[in-house]
C-alpha cells in the first residue's frame, strides 16, 4: 500500500507539473482572420455557362451567354441561390452585372477576358460622392463585372484569372484621348455579404476591386497583377464602406495597393458616408507608388483602421496617409503594424498636401482632421528615406504615435525625418525623427 500510495503521489505530481508547463511549450497559433464576417457557403443549384451557349475559344463574344445565365438566375431565385460555373477556356466577353444569391466561379484554367471594344463599352452615372468622373467630368465607363444593390454575392474558384486587357485603356490614358473615366475591373455599389476570393485578377483598366458604399466585405487570398508603368491600377479601393476584410493577398501593380477612400472634396463632404471598420492583414506586394495608402480622397471621413502584417518592397512609399486642405473629413483611429519593408523610397508620410480637386467649386477652408495615428514594430532595410509627417497650417496632425519604427538605408546616412504641424509621441525609432514627436508617454494612446 505504501509503494502504490508513492507510485499515485509521483503519478499526481508528475501530471500537475505538465499541466504547469504547458502554457511555456511552443503552440500552433492560428492565424487571425476577420474572414468570419461573410462566410463561404455552397448553392444548391450549380450551371454551367456552357448551358447559355458559352463559347470559351478566346475568340467567341460571351457577353450575350454571361448576360443570359445571370438574367435566369436573377428572376428564377432558386431557394439557396445558383452557382454559374465557368469551366478552363478563355471567356472573351463584354461588361456585365452580377446579382445577389449567386456565385460566379471560375474553375482551374479558366479567364474570364474583357473585351477591348472600347467604343462599345457602357457608360454609367458617375459616383456621387465624387460628383464627376474621377480622370474626366462627366459619366464614367462601367466596370468589367458590377454588382449595384446586392446581397449575398460570392466570387470565387481554383485561382481562375479575370483579365481586364487593360492597355488599350492605358494607351488611351496616356495619349490624352479619353472622353471619360477608365473602368474598374470589379465594383460592388450600395452592397452587402460580399465574398470575394481564390481569383488572379489581371491588366485592370483602372483600379481592381472597388467596392464603395458596401457592407460587411471580404476580399482574402486573391491575386492583383497589372505592369508598374500601367496608370492608376490600384489593387484593392474600399471607398466608403464599412466592415471590410482584406487579408492573405499578393497585389503587384502600378498604382497603390491598397488604399482606403471615402469621396472627393464637395460632394464627398455632401455625400457623409465614411469607410470605418476595415482590416488590413498578411498582404505582399509591391508597386511604384504607396503600399498601404489611406487617403487622398477621404472626404467622407476614414476610421476605425487596423493593418497589420505587411511585407512591401520594391515600393515607392511604404506606409502613406494623404490628405489636402479642401478635402474636409477625417482620418482617425488608424493601427498600422508589424510592417517589414525592402527597399522602398520612404517608409512613411503621412502628409497634409496630397491629390488634386474634381472643380473649383471645392472649400479651400474645408480642412480635413488627422487624429490618432498609430505606426509600431516596423522594420524596413534598403530604405532611401525614413520619411515625412507634414499636417497643415491651422489643422495640425495630433497624437501620431511612432513606436519601434526602424529603418536602415542603403551604405549612407539616411535623410532625416521631414515635420511639420504635428505632435504626437516617437519611441524607439530609428533613425530618430523630428522634435514635434517627443518620446515622453504623457498618454496612453500608443498602447491602445
Amino acid at each position: 500500500m505504501e509503494r502504490r500510495g508513492i507510485t499515485a503521489t509521483t503519478a499526481t505530481a508528475a501530471m500537475l507539473l505538465a499541466l504547469l508547463l504547458t502554457p511555456l511549450l511552443p503552440q500552433a497559433v492560428a492565424e487571425e482572420s476577420c474572414s468570419g464576417i461573410v462566410p463561404m457557403r455552397s448553392r444548391r443549384e450549380v450551371i454551367s455557362i456552357e448551358d447559355f451557349g458559352g463559347i470559351g475559344d478566346g475568340r467567341t463574344d460571351n457577353t450575350w451567354p454571361f448576360r443570359k445565365a445571370i438574367y435566369r438566375i436573377q428572376h428564377l431565385r432558386r431557394l439557396g441561390g445558383t452557382l454559374l460555373y465557368v469551366p478552363r477556356g478563355v471567356w472573351l466577353t463584354g461588361s456585365f452585372n452580377v446579382t445577389s444569391h449567386m456565385t460566379l466561379f471560375l474553375a482551374r484554367g479558366a479567364v474570364i477576358k474583357a473585351s477591348q471594344d472600347t467604343e462599345k463599352w457602357p457608360l454609367v452615372e458617375p459616383l456621387p460622392s465624387y460628383g464627376r468622373g474621377r480622370e474626366r467630368p462627366g459619366g464614367r465607363y462601367a466596370s468589367f463585372i458590377l454588382g449595384y444593390g446586392l446581397r449575398d454575392v460570392i466570387i470565387t474558384g481554383e485561382n481562375g484569372t479575370i483579365d481586364g486587357q487593360g492597355g488599350v485603356w492605358w494607351d488611351m490614358w496616356r495619349q490624352r484621348t479619353l472622353s471619360f473615366t477608365r473602368p474598374n475591373l470589379l465594383e460592388f455599389m450600395h452592397s452587402t455579404d460580399i465574398h470575394i476570393s481564390n481569383i488572379i485578377f489581371k491588366n485592370s483598366p483602372f483600379w481592381n476591386i472597388h467596392p464603395v458604399y458596401c457592407s460587411n466585405v471580404v476580399i482574402r487570398s486573391v491575386t492583383i497583377l497589372a505592369p508598374h508603368d500601367s496608370p492608376n491600377t490600384d489593387g484593392i479601393d474600399p471607398d466608403s464602406s464599412s466592415n471590410v476584410c482584406i487579408e492573405d493577398s499578393f497585389i503587384s501593380t502600378g498604382d497603390d495597393l491598397v488604399a482606403v477612400k471615402s469621396g472627393w472634396d464637395e460632394y464627398g463632404i455632401a455625400y457623409g458616408r465614411p469607410s470605418t471598420a476595415i482590416t488590413i492583414r498578411r498582404i505582399t506586394g509591391s508597386s511604384p507608388f504607396s503600399a498601404i495608402a489611406i487617403g487622398s480622397e477621404a472626404s467622407g471621413g476614414v476610421e476605425n483602421i487596423l493593418i497589420q502584417n505587411i511585407n512591401i518592397y520594391s515600393t515607392g512609399i511604404g506606409i502613406h496617409i494623404k490628405t489636402n486642405a479642401g478635402r474636409g473629413g477625417y482620418i482617425r483611429n488608424v493601427t498600422i503594424s508589424d510592417v517589414y519593408m525592402n527597399r522602398v523610397g520612404k517608409g512613411v508620410r503621412i502628409a497634409g498636401d496630397v491629390g488634386d480637386h474634381p472643380d473649383d467649386k471645392f472649400d479651400p477652408g474645408a480642412l480635413p482632421r488627422v487624429d490618432g495615428v498609430t505606426i509600431r514594430n516596423v522594420w524596413g532595410v534598403g530604405v532611401k528615406e525614413a520619411g515625412s509627417i507634414e499636417g497643415i497650417k491651422g489643422s495640425p496632425f495630433t497624437r501620431i504615435c511612432l513606436w519601434n519604427v526602424k529603418l536602415w538605408g542603403v551604405g549612407r546616412q539616411m535623410e532625416a525625418w521631414k515635420c511639420a504641424a504635428v505632435s504626437g509621441v516617437a519611441v524607439g525609432v530609428q533613425p530618430w525623427p523630428c522634435g514635434e514627436l517627443t518620446g515622453i508617454m504623457s498618454t496612453g494612446f500608443c498602447y491602445s
